[in-house]
């Protein structure tokens, strides 16, 4: 069945990873994470490594940031399943929402990113060092964020429906 869109920000965050190569060869792996309802690229961390700790310590970051999601939408990866991240969401009532193995159009909406991600940035750079790939990743994701209207989203960018979304909900529940 089609993934339904969450009606606000923060309903369910979209997370995987995404791999690449500095040009010496060393590995980049980028944590991805989107929000369903907005598309708004929330993050896209790379890293040399991530795993299960690093990950909650990302998500608190970005829980700082924007508030947390009510769930989150993963693979089956080890990062996603082990005990770092069931204790993380546990303790902060977020729900996981896991895939069934090998059916990624489960998770959609971050596929769908990651294959732009990959095609309009990856693949049009070669990194001298992860700092390079940080700096140029992030301005890709501003760019997407800011700059590029989606047919989906009525011709908004990412950034410009999740603020119309916030809008609508502010005069929806007025006094608070």
């Amino acid at each position: 069945q089609p993934l339904g869109r969450p009606l606000s920000a923060n309903q369910v965050w979209s997370m995987d990873f995404v791999f690449d190569r500095t040009a010496e060869g060393r590995v980049i792996k980028c944590l991805t994470v989107v929000d369903d309802a907005t598309h708004e690229s929330v993050a896209i961390v790379p890293e040399r490594a991530i795993g299960g700790h690093a990950l909650t310590r990302i998500l608190d970051r970005l829980a700082l940031e924007r508030g947390l999601p009510q769930a989150i939408r993963t693979d089956n990866g080890k990062e996603f399943c082990g005990r770092a991240m069931l204790t993380w969401a546990h303790a902060r009532g977020v729900r996981l929402f896991l895939i069934q193995p090998g059916k990624p159009n489960q998770n959609a909406y971050i596929e769908s990113f990651n294959g732009r991600l990959r095609d309009e940035c990856l693949n049009e750079h070669w990194f001298v060092s992860l700092a390079h790939a940080r700096t140029v990743i992030e301005a890709w994701r501003r760019e997407y964020n800011e700059e590029r209207p989606k047919k989906s989203l009525g011709g908004l960018t990412p950034s410009a429906y999740a603020r119309q979304l916030a809008g609508k909900s502010a005069t929806l529940t007025p006094g608070l």
